[in-house]
């Protein structure tokens, strides 16, 4: 509700506006039905019946970090996530970039610098973007998001489907082959969609026993490996 006009006139009128923050949280994305790899405290989606008969992108999930990136901030999953060696690449990138997004805006991706549980041997860019936000808290149709990616010169998330809905050719998607290189995927529909209604338009599926150690990959701050870009 923040993010409705009528909403922050009421707000500014009475001078808490300013109190307010614009930088958000990424929300939680539940698991399809299939998936095979679910920790006890995530979340399964009830149906698939909100993607039927709606164009969907699939896309490669990728096992870094979530990052999201304003004009005025950048951070993790957390809005006050703390500074870390493996987030310094991703923010002097957003550093080249900050000036030229748009106010209340923001991008979110994955930032791959540092390995987790998968080691990455020609990635593309230690930042892939997945999504960009507009001031109204609304996620911007694919199609528009692609022409933001391609101003910010910003590599995206391999795109693994593209049409509309259809479960049995999306579960053929992932191959036992893929279990070493791959996490999984996400499947967003292609239109634009409110913050409140994320949970009814992405879904992920992620593989069988992804989480290889109870460590934090952060807290292992000797064995952190850094992912390797393709020459």
């Amino acid at each position: 509700m923040f993010h409705d006009d009528s909403v922050q006139k009421i707000l500014n009128k009475a001078g808490v506006l300013q109190l307010f923050t614009h930088w958000v949280k990424y929300p939680r994305t539940y698991h399809v039905p299939w998936s095979e790899g679910i920790p006890v405290d995530d979340k399964i989606v009830d149906s698939m019946a909100s993607f039927i008969g709606k164009r969907v992108i699939v896309t490669e999930k990728m096992d870094g970090e979530n990052t999201t990136m304003y004009h005025d901030h950048i951070h993790a999953r957390s809005v006050d996530s703390k500074n870390h060696w493996s987030r310094n690449w991703i923010k002097a990138q957003w550093s080249q970039i900050r000036g030229d997004i748009p106010e209340y805006f923001r991008i979110c991706g994955e930032n791959l610098y540092a390995t987790h549980s998968i080691k990455y041997h020609t990635l593309p860019s230690y930042f892939m973007g997945f999504s960009i936000w507009d001031g109204h808290n609304q996620c911007l149709s694919w199609d528009d998001t692609l022409e933001w990616f391609e101003l910010f010169e910003l590599e995206h998330v391999s795109v693994l489907y593209d049409g509309k809905y259809n479960e049995n050719t999306i579960r053929e998607l992932y191959k036992n082959e893929l279990w070493d290189i791959s996490e999984g995927y996400v499947i967003r529909v292609a239109d634009s969609f409110d913050y409140s209604q994320f949970r009814f338009n992405v879904a992920k599926f992620v593989r069988k026993n992804h989480i290889q150690t109870t460590k934090h990959w952060m807290r292992a701050r000797h064995e952190i490996e850094v992912n390797e870009l393709a020459k």
